[in-house]
């Protein structure tokens, strides 16, 4: 993985993969997402958007770093759940979209009505009842533990892999943003990664 340019092989386009995984309501993974979803436009990269859960990664701890004393969490992460495993990766990447935009696709500063965003993403509005149901949580500890046990280190959401066009594959936790990258900054953001990714010894960076 020695280039973020469009790789190409006898004059054929080769492509990248990220493998995304998501709580569908943390607000800094939801500007990570914005950012991939947009570097989509120059990289040729596509995104498979996958469920995790911080209710998942928290339950076992004495104290809850997302004070969710109410369990408030679960109930998003069991829709997006139901919508990956009944619809697929790119119902859920609509579902997920939806959720964080107002119908004029405007950015929301928190999630919308979930059964809103499943009407806008052409999906059953009955989903909406899984949120407060364990019906999909095999499922979402499954999709949960795909992820997370792609990174040896202490880690929250989201969780990338990265599979670049010969097939190598590299995971991290995060990058973590605090806000969207401005457009100039997202090549070189994807480019940092794709550099960091190519090093086989490289494991984590905090700030």
């Amino acid at each position: 993985m020695s280039s973020a340019r469009t790789a190409t092989s006898k004059g054929v386009v080769t492509r990248w993969t990220v493998d995304f995984w998501l709580d569908p309501a943390c607000p800094r993974t939801r500007h990570t997402a914005r950012w991939v979803a947009q570097i989509t436009n120059d990289v040729p990269l596509d995104v498979r958007w996958r469920v995790m859960s911080l209710s998942v990664l928290n339950e076992h701890r004495d104290d809850d770093p997302e004070e969710d004393r109410d369990g408030f969490l679960w109930i998003p992460a069991r829709v997006a759940t139901a919508v990956q495993t009944e619809h697929g990766h790119d119902a859920l990447g609509e579902f997920y979209d939806a959720l964080w935009t107002h119908p004029d696709g405007t950015e929301r500063e928190w999630i919308g009505d979930i059964g809103e965003a499943l009407h806008r993403a052409a999906l059953p509005v009955e989903l909406a009842a899984t949120g407060t149901s364990d019906a999909y949580d095999t499922e979402l500890r499954a999709s949960h533990h795909d992820g997370v046990s792609l990174v040896d280190a202490d880690i929250g959401t989201p969780v990338l892999r990265i599979t670049g066009p010969d097939g190598t594959q590299s995971a991290f936790f995060g990058p973590v943003l605090d806000s969207l990258p401005a457009t100039n900054e997202q090549a070189r953001l994807w480019a940092a990664m794709v550099f960091l990714a190519d090093v086989p010894s490289f494991q984590e960076v905090k700030a």
